[in-house]
């Protein structure tokens, strides 16, 4: 087996009669961390509301707040309400969102990223966002979205019968192709730490005829303190603190019939690059246990709802029923193969206790 290192943003490729799994890894500049300032527009007012100027502050605070899952881009301002109120107005919107194939740890401005396809399996959704502007000063104070794949299932094999499918976050064979590419990321790279799975971002299936099932799948990765080469247990590494971490954003290929195919990875430089001092260790941050889940408690038992972990520690493995659990209170409808837009403002509440939590349960 052949592996193949690149630090560059463009991919390596190699013919796959003589390499079988190729990691491409793909190091950022820092610079693109300054993008993500959101460029001066007119102010907004009562006297008239300006639908762009309205549609991007109500984008960039969905993005901002998004802390899970894809960037978003503004397809359409569909529809605008005004309504006079004290020392000022409240702003209605509507509008139709596109999901993009950058991630929110991506330091890429949302505007900078493109939008999937319909043959990709594009994700949509629809929001209602209020505004109110009071003194002359507009703020976004609320707003809901129903996130959805633009075309059903049905839809697409109708229009594209080869297109892949999207899988539940959950999907135990693709749980188990990430698995295998994390192995094998943290088998032949130069990194000097360990990096452990922070987010499954999608999973899609496709049938090939000369490989049976075939899985990709995107899921993000955060760097922790273990060195790469000691012989700790990678399951007992606990990511490092979000800004001193170095994260990646990886696209994996696997098949149930011949394994893994390939990895590329696209890296994120830490935002705090401090140097420790002599005999200072590396700071500790409030971890959500690694080996489980928030779960409700049972239905008539407990002490109130589920408490939902900082945003920041609380991506990691997807087993049953987190997918729907990024949410406060839970979207119990949302699409399991989705990372759906939270309704916000949300109730921020402290990691749950041990019982609260659901094991993820043995490797397979």
């Amino acid at each position: 087996m052949s592996i193949k290192a690149v630090r560059r943003r463009g991919v390596s490729s190699s013919h796959p009669s003589t390499m079988r799994l190729l990691l491409s890894v793909a190091l950022l500049s820092s610079v693109l961390q300054l993008c993500s300032a959101a460029p001066v527009r007119e102010n907004l007012t009562c006297t008239e509301v300006n639908n762009a100027t309205a549609g991007h502050l109500a984008i960039h605070h969905i993005n901002e707040n998004h802390d899970h899952g894809y960037k978003f881009k503004i397809d359409e301002v569909t529809e605008v309400d005004l309504k006079m109120v004290d020392n000022g107005c409240d702003i209605m919107l509507q509008l139709f969102l596109k999901e993009t194939a950058c991630h929110t740890i991506s330091p890429r401005d949302f505007e900078e990223c493109r939008e999937r396809s319909l043959g990709e399996r594009a994700v949509v959704a629809n929001c209602s966002v209020l505004i109110t502007v009071k003194d002359n000063d507009a703020k976004v104070t609320r707003y809901t979205c129903e996130t959805r794949q633009e075309l059903t299932n049905l839809e697409m094999v109708r229009i594209c019968p080869d297109c892949p499918t999207l899988v539940p976050l959950n999907d135990p064979e693709g749980l188990k192709s990430i698995r295998e590419a994390v192995t094998e990321f943290n088998k032949n790279t130069s990194n000097e730490h360990v990096f452990v799975l922070q987010e499954v971002g999608r999973i899609k299936t496709a049938y090939i005829m000369s490989a049976g099932m075939h899985y990709y799948a995107e899921f993000t990765l955060v760097e922790t303190p273990c060195p790469r080469e000691s012989r700790i247990m990678h399951e007992a590494c606990k990511p490092m603190c979000p800004d001193r971490a170095e994260h990646a954003f990886c696209r994996s290929s696997y098949s149930q019939m011949n394994g893994l195919y390939s990895v590329e990875c696209e890296f994120y430089p830490a935002k705090n690059t401090d140097v420790l001092g002599p005999g200072e260790q590396e700071p500790i941050c409030p971890p959500f246990p690694s080996n489980c889940v928030p779960v409700p408690p049972p239905h008539g038992h407990g002490h109130g709802p589920p408490q939902r972990p900082p945003p920041t520690q609380e991506k990691h493995l997807h087993r049953p029923p987190f997918p729907r659990f990024h949410c406060f209170p839970p979207m119990t409808r949302a699409d399991p193969a989705l990372h759906p837009i939270c309704p916000w403002p949300q109730r921020r509440v402290l990691p749950m206790p041990g019982p609260g939590c659901m094991p993820l349960g043995p490797k397979k």
